[in-house]
């Protein structure tokens, strides 16, 4: 791949697979929750090699490495030639705890939650509307 090929923040975080669509990942960039070497990325700031590149999806902040800048979306199989996966084993855990079945279970037949009750679970859950 040629070295000089210029490829957007988003476009790269779309074709990596880290976000489900470019549109995504361009908001994403715009609300401050892309950094790349510690400054906050706009959707159309170049990639290069070698970039550490800070992804914010609440509750976890990803970490990675750009190994090749790539501009075609690629299978699942094929991105750890492109990205490393830099993310602390602290930050992964707080995914399963967030998905853990121990917090909100209900007893058969007892209806749907009230707003009150599905409010307190997510608190316990740390579910933040607007995070």
């Amino acid at each position: 791949m040629d070295d000089k090929k210029e490829i957007r923040i988003d476009k790269f975080l779309w074709s990596v697979r880290i976000f489900k669509t470019r549109s995504i990942a361009s908001d994403e960039c715009s609300k401050g929750r892309v950094i790349i070497n510690n400054i906050p990325a706009k959707p159309s700031r170049i990639v290069v090699k070698n970039e550490i590149i800070l992804v914010k999806k609440p509750p976890v902040n990803f970490t990675y490495r750009v190994i090749e800048p790539i501009e075609k979306r690629v299978s699942a199989k094929l991105v750890e030639q492109y990205i490393d996966d830099m993310t602390p084993e602290d930050e992964k855990s707080k995914l399963d705890f967030r998905y853990s079945p121990g917090i909100g279970f209900r007893n058969r037949g007892t209806g749907k939650p009230t707003k009150k009750e599905r409010r307190l679970i997510e608190k316990l859950k740390g579910d933040f509307n607007g995070l």
